[in-house]
């Protein structure tokens, strides 16, 4: 019988049972692919990650991340969450205000920055790849039937598109709160309306915020993922920025600071934070960012 440690982090939010619940096993050598999608579907969080040592021995850690449908290429709130557990763990070195290290994940190497305050993490920051962008979705009203609003709730001086920055998200600009309020997200319908994009996971952003200090109201609906709507989103968090910065919603002289308000629909408010630089209308680095708290822990006795 192995015993697995873990812990649970609430993260993108300065409160316990805000943010987005992640849970970090804290040695995942030995634990095969079947094991660790099991223990995902065991914690039935959006998701768990599992470290190992990495790859590179220049690098510090290697992080396997899974919902509880399938392994993630990466993920921001599982990244920023096991980055704070790792410090918290006093696995990582010590000293100083900031720390930067270096995470492998299925997409590559992700950088890590964390400011530290009284010897714990304080704000930590991942650098995401470049984005891409497109393709474009030309069909508002099979968005919409999908989203169970109207098409003209949605805004037509913005395109639907697939944007990515390590992991695809296909996001739509809504015109206001209320419409975001009345989002009903049908699954078999997005299957039909996505299938020749390729992409299952949508989100639904509105420029009104409930928040003073926030830029953009969001939603993420990812069920294919066996996460029906995730709290706080991360990854879609880089492209988002990415996206508004892109088609001058905000500017970036050289750099764009957005807090995208996300989770507030499922009582789990979130607060992430992006940063986005360009130079010459290009887009050379894309940081998201926020706080964790620390929640518990236990173990899990597997037989081997």
């Amino acid at each position: 019988m192995r015993r697995l440690q873990y812990r649970i982090v609430d993260v993108f939010t300065d409160r316990m049972f805000g943010g987005n619940p992640l849970a970090v096993f804290l040695d995942g050598r030995g634990l095969s692919e079947t094991e660790m999608q099991a223990l995902a579907r065991e914690m039935n969080l959006s998701e768990t990650t599992f470290v190992l040592p990495p790859d590179d021995p220049a690098n510090d850690f290697r992080v396997r991340i899974f919902t509880p449908g399938r392994e993630l290429p990466m993920a921001g709130h599982p990244t920023i969450g096991t980055a704070f557990v790792l410090a918290r763990e006093k696995m990582l070195p010590g000293g100083g205000e900031t720390l930067t290290i270096r995470l492998e994940e299925k997409v590559g190497l992700i950088p890590v920055r964390l400011e530290m305050k009284d010897g714990v993490p304080d704000k930590i920051w991942m650098t995401q790849p470049q984005p891409t962008f497109g393709p474009v979705f030309p069909n508002a009203a099979a968005v919409a039937e999908m989203l169970g609003i109207d098409p003209a709730d949605i805004r037509n001086d913005l395109p639907i598109e697939v944007v990515s920055c390590g992991m695809p998200f296909l996001f739509v600009p809504v015109r206001d709160l209320a419409t975001m309020r009345r989002l009903s997200f049908n699954r078999d319908l997005s299957r039909r309306a996505l299938e020749s994009l390729e992409v299952s996971e949508v989100f639904v952003f509105a420029l009104e915020v409930e928040n003073a200090g926030s830029t953009v109201h969001s939603r993420m609906f990812a069920p294919e993922l066996g996460v029906p709507e995730d709290p706080a989103t991360g990854g879609a968090s880089g492209p988002l920025g990415s996206y508004l910065v892109r088609y001058g919603v905000v500017s970036a002289q050289p750099k764009a600071s957005i807090v995208s308000e996300q989770g507030i629909e499922m009582g789990r408010p979130s607060f992430i934070h992006i940063e986005i630089t360009q130079e010459a209308n290009e887009i050379t680095e894309v940081k998201v960012g926020g706080r964790t708290v620390f929640v518990g822990g236990g173990e899990i006795e597997l037989g081997i």
